[in-house]
């Protein structure tokens, strides 16, 4: 029907709807979106243009009609290029995008001019909205399209990659999945193979309209494309196997290659042709070597000589084709020979075989698949588990990384061979091996998408994985440390389990990490229990804190309970360091603990880990880092008398008790003057005693050792507590309990506390053989609890006791006393040479003093007299420390120059020399060399020491003897030291004069003047 019959009404409607129509069908072009869009969004704004004629009633004129014909011709164009492109091959489209770009420009152009007609046609009809489109036929005449620069760059490499022949498998690959990444085709070879598939029906409808250009690009196109590893389609990959393997069983086991036909060869280079061309003179050559030849300059036919007329090259493809089936046939008799040296056991066969295996990957990748088909994969994954050559070995996992490269089939395949099962051990072979079994591993855990997360999981679930991963971590390999990191760090943001294996393998980054940055509180507590759960030596503790694993910690302490459980308990196990200590301090750590502590709202259970932090803190280190951000000591006293307060409340139990008993003892051992305040105001003696009768033994241990610190300040109420029934037996059993070193040292430094007046004490201590088990320490005992053990038997040997002094030697103290001396700590040494002196005080009423003998004749079998005492002595029966052995030992102890132990030597030397006979004591200190070094200590002695030195020197030269031999030495110590102005006290001084005058009696020389100065 002519348009003429046709009413003008009908034609604006049909235009319109095929207006909608064309506008619809734009937006589904999978190329060039963009350019489509932008033409769907004017013909949509084409529609109300359209709408506002039918309503203002379009004159029906010729002019009318021929600018409506117009406009839709216009649209229809857009329609057969929207329908043209709409369902075509998305790598044709891609191909085509710059044509395709101008295209759409044109159309939309000439739309746009129609409807600038068809305005100036309808001027005054459309006069309500003329601004609109005038601005809408003006945007279209202008609009400028551009193909998209990334497809852009795609098509021209691709382009040049022809135009150069580019050919290798490599440039294959890669064109293909830019190509596939660039319309949206995912690089399976199942999509892969349909793209293609519709790829080459373009170019048999290019092909059959003539279009001999674009047919012979896209033939071009397909044949490389389909060169590449995602094209092939593994069902015609195996049956193209099949066919050549076929062939070659009509060839000898032995037979590893078919030499080439002469045909095949370039006579211009000499080597089997890959890309064959024949020239007009129908010699046939490789196609970059007759390039080259045509670019030196070469006009004629290199093997005949004649001049060429036409210089197009075209390809060989059944000569090519012939090369390419023999490659294929040398692939597979190499499979094959390598299959069977693989299966021969023999070191140097498989080393073969790996080494065919490499190339045949190198010069061809559909080899990948052609040894997974022969079973090779399978073959080398089981060497590879069984085989003790290291050679063997590298050089297998080194030819899995080839086979499993960018294939995921053969990926698949290696880890259903249990491959995994056997590269995992080799991550903790020498360093060649680890290298390439990381290599491996971490080829086998990509994919097109980056990791394969179904072999991550399998990974995951192999024990040992990340015990050998992180210890590459520390090799001496960086690739392989950081292939190692990589694949760890995925296997951690896959399963927090795995988190703690790397964290029980000693690699903490993704446990630090967690704790540092994680977010959601119940992983981030988790990530802290297991923290908690390890096992840690003292280095990595250190390593915990230096990476920053406190700050957050110490934040969680303000969370609900959960969190302050789990991060007060790491902190419980990281405060053990010093370097910790000094960060959680830094960080106000210890405020937000002590703040918990004293709060009235704080749980027991975690008050109870806030004092086992607290303990850690003040072990070994007392009040040192009790200190806020700043450096500021907190109020010790107010800590000290809340933890003692706990031990008053009848809902303190044993849970909360024995942290806060614990911190308490590691604040009091800091020995600061203001504790003995604390405990002196808290009334802690008698808070601490009713700990004793309870049933928990470890609250018994800790009450033991503190009453040991808190009677040196306060022993009041602890005798008439040991009196009450079985209690001082308990204590008793405490002294013996050798296993417990520390509460064996604690019960005698209590003991060594009490006063020495408690007679009853001492004796009932005989009585349930509290002696036995202090001197069973002196011989067994640590040196901290034989210090302890000595200073509590000065009660036992008091000289107003002969009763449990004999007791002590009787059980015989005296010896080790005397091995105290000799080897004994410098405590040890000075209370050993005092307590000695305590029973040399006895010892000259114990002597017994023999009668004259009537005769000679019986002088014989008289007892020898003691040279101190003039009587008959033992070290059992008078204590004697000559009979002992100790006179030397103290003597040596004044050579030491040691102020302690020379101070108790003088006073227990001291004990030799007897105002009623001083001559006695003095010859056996002669006789010992021991006044020389007594004179020497008024150069290097302190002030008391120097005093007792005065002392005993006043006795010793009371006989003339010792003034003969130390005289003239003496009186020029003394005179210095009387002639000093104001650097000694005068007391002192007129002790010296008192000695000098001593020297002067049996000399001559007149000092007396001088004594009754310094006595004036």
């Amino acid at each position: 029907m002519s348009l003429e019959l046709v009413p003008i009404g009908t034609i604006l409607s049909v235009l319109t709807n095929q207006v909608l129509k064309t506008a619809q069908a734009a937006t589904d072009v999978l190329i060039e979106k963009e350019s489509f869009k932008v033409l769907s969004k004017h013909l949509f704004n084409i529609e109300p243009v359209l709408k506002e004629l039918q309503l203002q009633t379009l004159n029906d004129s010729q002019a009318a009609r021929r600018t409506l014909e117009f406009l839709e011709e216009d649209v229809k164009k857009a329609n057969n290029l929207v329908e043209k492109y709409k369902n075509r091959s998305r790598f044709y489209l891609l191909f085509n995008c710059r044509h395709i770009v101008k295209e759409v420009q044109e159309v939309t152009r000439d739309i746009g001019r129609s409807l600038a007609a068809l305005s100036i046609a309808n001027t005054e009809l459309l006069t309500g909205i003329s601004d609109q489109v005038n601005r809408l036929q003006n945007e279209m005449q202008r609009v400028e399209f551009e193909a998209s620069q990334s497809k852009i760059k795609i098509v021209d490499k691709l382009n040049q990659g022809i135009n150069d022949a580019i050919l290798d498998q490599g440039f294959a690959n890669d064109m293909l999945e830019e190509i596939a990444m660039a319309v949206g085709v995912p690089v399976e070879p199942s999509e892969i193979s349909k793209e293609l598939e519709n790829l080459r029906k373009e170019k048999e409808e290019t092909a059959n309209r003539k279009e001999r250009a674009e047919a012979f690009f896209l033939e071009q196109v397909i044949e490389l494309l389909s060169r590449a590893d995602a094209a092939r389609d593994f069902e015609k990959v195996k049956e193209q196997y099949a066919q050549r393997v076929q062939v070659i069983e009509r060839y000898d086991t032995s037979r590893e290659y078919i030499t080439p036909l002469k045909t095949f060869f370039c006579p211009i280079n000499r080597t089997v042709m890959i890309d064959p061309v024949s020239l007009c003179t129908d010699t046939t050559c490789e196609r970059a070597a007759i390039k080259a030849w045509f670019d030196r300059g070469g006009r004629i036919d290199p093997v005949t000589g004649d001049l060429l007329e036409d210089f197009t090259l075209r390809p060989n493809l059944g000569l090519r084709q012939s090369i390419e089936e023999w490659r294929e046939i040398n692939y597979c008799l190499k499979i094959r020979s390598s299959k069977e040296k693989l299966l021969s056991g023999e070191d140097l066969s498989v080393e073969e075989a790996l080494s065919q295996m490499q190339d045949l990957i190198r010069e061809n990748s559909i080899n990948k698949d052609w040894i997974a088909i022969g079973g090779l994969t399978g073959i080398i994954v089981s060497i590879l588990g069984s085989s003790h050559n290291k050679d063997v070995k590298r050089n297998i996992l080194i030819t899995l990384k080839d086979v499993v490269e960018g294939h995921p089939r053969n990926k698949e395949k290696v880890v259903e061979s249990q491959g995994l099962d056997h590269v995992i051990p080799c991550l903790g072979r020498d360093s060649s091996i680890s290298k390439a079994a990381v290599e491996l591993l971490y080829e086998l855990l990509q994919d097109k998408s980056g990791w394969n997360v179904s072999i991550c999981r399998k990974l995951s679930q192999t024990g040992s994985a990340i015990l050998f991963l992180a210890t590459l971590l520390k090799g001496p390999v960086r690739e392989s440390a950081e292939k190692a990191e990589k694949i760890l760090m995925k296997l951690c943001d896959e399963d927090e389990e795995n988190i703690s294996r790397a964290a029980r393998a000693d690699w903490y980054k993704p446990l630090i990490d967690r704790i540092i940055q994680g977010s959601e509180s119940s992983s981030r507590i988790s990530m802290v229990r297991t923290l908690v759960n390890m096992e840690l030596v003292d280095q990595n503790i250190m390593l915990l804190g230096k990476e920053g694993v406190i700050p957050p910690l110490l934040e969680m302490v303000s969370g609900n309970v959960e969190s302050q459980d789990a991060s007060l308990s790491a902190l419980v196990k990281l405060s053990g360091c010093h370097e910790n200590k000094e960060l959680i301090a830094a960080d106000g750590g210890v405020t937000i603990i002590v703040d918990l502590i004293v709060s009235t709202h704080t749980r027991s259970t975690i008050i109870a880990r806030c004092c086992e932090v607290l303990e850690k803190l003040t072990s070994d280190d007392g009040i040192k880092f009790l200190v806020d951000e700043n450096g500021n000591q907190l109020e010790i006293e107010q800590i000290i008398k809340k933890l003692l307060a706990f031990l008053q409340s009848a809902n303190s139990s044993n849970i909360v008790l024995r942290p806060a008993l614990r911190a308490l003892l590691g604040i009091c051992k800091s020995g600061a003057m203001f504790i003995k305040t604390a405990v002196l105001t808290a009334n802690g003696v008698s808070l601490i005693l009713p700990l004793l009768d309870g049933s928990d033994p470890e609250i018994r241990e800790i009450a033991i050792n503190l009453l040991s610190l808190f009677t040196q300040h306060e022993p009041e109420g602890v005798v008439e507590y040991l009196f009450k029934p079985r209690r001082l037996e308990a204590l008793v059993g405490y002294l013996e309990n050798g296993d417990k070193a520390d509460v064996q040292m604690a019960a005698a430094g209590l003991l060594a506390n009490l006063p020495k007046s408690e007679v009853s004490l001492t004796m009932k201590l005989i009585e349930v053989e509290g002696l036995n088990a202090l001197i069973s320490i002196l011989r067994s005992g640590t040196m901290e609890a034989k210090e302890n053990a000595l200073t509590a038997l000065f009660r036992f040997t008091e000289h107003t006791n002969l009763d449990s002094q004999r007791k002590v030697v009787e059980l015989g103290a005296y010896p080790l006393l005397v091995k105290f001396l000799r080897v004994g700590s410098v405590t040890a040494k000075a209370r050993a040479a005092a307590l000695i002196g305590n029973l040399s005080t006895s010892s000259p009423k114990l002597a017994v003093v023999s009668k004259p003998a009537r005769c000679s004749c019986f002088r014989s079998s008289c007892v020898p007299l003691c040279s101190a005492h003039g009587g008959i002595c033992s070290v059992i029966t008078t204590f004697c420390l000559l009979e002992a052995g100790a006179l030397p030992l103290l003597v040596n102890l004044l050579h030491d120059e040691i102020n302690a132990t020379a101070y108790e030597a003088i006073q227990t030397l001291s004990t030799l020399v007897r105002e009623e006979s001083p001559h006695r004591g003095a010859r056996v200190l002669h006789n010992a060399d021991a006044i020389n070094p007594i004179l020497d200590i008024l150069n290097w002695g302190q002030g008391s020491l120097k005093e007792e030195a005065l002392l005993l020197l006043e006795k010793v030269f009371t006989v003339r003897e010792m003034v003969e031999n130390y005289g003239s030495v003496a009186r020029l110590r003394l005179v210095d030291i009387t002639g000093r102005i104001n650097n000694e006290d005068g007391h002192f001084r007129r002790k010296a004069a008192r000695v000098l005058a001593l020297l002067d009696r049996y000399s001559g020389f007149d000092t007396s003047s001088l004594a009754t100065g310094l006595n004036g």
